[in-house]
C-alpha cells in the first residue's frame, strides 16, 4: 500500500504523524504512546488556526493537506487525524490523494449505546463534527434504538487553546453544557472532540458517579496499531519512543499540555512553525 523509500531505515521504524487543530490531539497521542511504546511520533498542533470549526470545509482541507505534505517530507509511515472536525471535513480527501494509511476519529456512539442502561446517551461535540457525515450515519443507525442527546461544546476549544483548562469560566461553561444532558437521564457522555478529555476531571465532578465518560482515543489507538500490523508497518524494536512536536501557536503552552497529559519520552523536541 505504501510506496515510500527510506534509505538506511526499515519502513517499520519510520515515525507516525499525528495532527490536530491544536493541543487536543495530545489526548490521542497519550493513548498511542501507551499502547505502542516503541513507536516514534511527530505531532503537529495547528493552534494558530484553531478552532477548525470556525473554518470552511475547503479551508480545513487545505490545512490538512499542507500538514500531510509536511509529514511526508519527514518520512512518516501513517497519519492519525486526531481531530474530529478535520476527520469529518478532510479525511476522505486525504485518503484519495495520498497513498499511506490515515486513521481518523469516529463518534463513539456505538459503545455508548451498548453501555447505556437508561436508553439515553449524550454527545458533546463541535459543530463541524455534529454536521459531519460520520456522525449523521451513526445517529441514523443507533438513534433507532436509543435516545441521543447532543450538544455543541461551543467555546470549549477556545478555552483549552487559551490555557484555561481549569479556569472558573471553564467550570461555568461546562455546567451549562452538561446539566441539560443530565436532565435527559443520560448515563453515557461521549467526548466528541479531542480537546474535551482535557476537561474530563471537571466533567466527572458535574456529571457524578453514575455517568460514564467515553473517550474515543483508546479505540483510535487500537485501530492505529491494527492498521500498522496489517500493513507490516508496526515497529517491534525495543527502544523507547521519541517525540518531535511542531506548533503554529505558543510553544510554552504546548509544553504545558504535554506535561498535563503526562506524555513523557526518551527524547522530545519542540519546534515553531510559522505557516
Amino acid at each position: 500500500m505504501v510506496f515510500f523509500v527510506f534509505l538506511g531505515m526499515s519502513l517499520s521504524k519510520a515515525k507516525i504523524g499525528v495532527f490536530d487543530s491544536g493541543v487536543g490531539g495530545l489526548t490521542v497521542l497519550k493513548q498511542l504512546v501507551e499502547l505502542m511504546p516503541h513507536e516514534s511520533f511527530l505531532y503537529f498542533a495547528d493552534s494558530a488556526h484553531a478552532p477548525y470549526g470556525n473554518l470552511s470545509e475547503d479551508e480545513i482541507i487545505r490545512r490538512a493537506e499542507k500538514i500531510t505534505s509536511f509529514f511526508l517530507d519527514k518520512g512518516v509511515k501513517a497519519i492519525v487525524v486526531a481531530c474530529n472536525t478535520a476527520t469529518a471535513a478532510a479525511i476522505d480527501y486525504l485518503r484519495q490523494n495520498f497513498d499511506l494509511p490515515f486513521i481518523g476519529m469516529e463518534p463513539a456512539v456505538k459503545p455508548a449505546s451498548l453501555l447505556s442502561k437508561t436508553g439515553n446517551i449524550g454527545v458533546l461535540a463541535t459543530k463541524g463534527t455534529l454536521g459531519g457525515k460520520l456522525f449523521k450515519e451513526k445517529h441514523e443507525l443507533y438513534g433507532q434504538y436509543i435516545n441521543i442527546h447532543y450538544i455543541e461544546g461551543r467555546g470549549l476549544v477556545e478555552l483549552a487553546e487559551s490555557d484555561q483548562i481549569n479556569s472558573a469560566e471553564t467550570v461555568v461553561l461546562l455546567k451549562t453544557l452538561i446539566q441539560p444532558m443530565l436532565q435527559k437521564n443520560v448515563d453515557q457522555i461521549v467526548l466528541g472532540c479531542t480537546h474535551y478529555p482535557l476537561f474530563a476531571e471537571e466533567i466527572r465532578k458535574i456529571a457524578g458517579p453514575n455517568v460514564n465518560l467515553i473517550n474515543p482515543a483508546e479505540a483510535i489507538a487500537r485501530r492505529t496499531k491494527d492498521i500498522l500490523i496489517q500493513n507490516r508497518l508496526y515497529c517491534t524494536a525495543t527502544k523507547q519512543y521519541s517525540l518531535e512536536c511542531f506548533s503554529t501557536g505558543k510553544l510554552d503552552f504546548l509544553m504545558n499540555v504535554l506535561k498535563y497529559c503526562k506524555i513523557n519520552c526518551l527524547q522530545t523536541e519542540i519546534h515553531q512553525i510559522s505557516w
